[in-house]
């Protein structure tokens, strides 16, 4: 039986991230010490990207960067998924910088 891994408050814990963390006791440590909205941040950051090669750097860079300490992702502004709050004037701009650039964001 596989212990319960915490998710984050918009997302599920994704399998691929599930299986890293549990395979690092430390960054599972880490993992479990950080509120919910920093795991959904990781979380977030993680799916946000378009190709299975960049998920996985993703991934693997949540375990490396939990181990060192951090407890969001650098340079992430935000999860937009989160229907209990309104987005935040630096969302609005990155949203809107991507969508002039001809970027599609598969936001649910």
């Amino acid at each position: 039986m596989s212990k319960k891994i915490s998710g984050g408050v918009a997302h599920e814990l994704p399998t691929d991230l599930r299986k890293a963390l549990s395979s690092d006791a430390t960054a599972l440590a880490v993992w479990e010490d950080i509120t919910p909205l920093s795991r959904n941040e990781w979380i977030c950051w993680t799916i946000y990207v378009k190709t299975p090669e960049k998920r996985k750097e993703h991934v693997d860079r949540v375990v490396s960067e939990l181990k060192e300490g951090m407890r969001r992702p650098c340079c992430w502004y935000g999860c937009v998924h989160r229907k209990d709050k309104a987005l935040s004037s630096t969302q609005k701009f990155m949203l809107g910088r991507k969508a002039k650039k001809g970027s599609v964001l598969g936001l649910h």
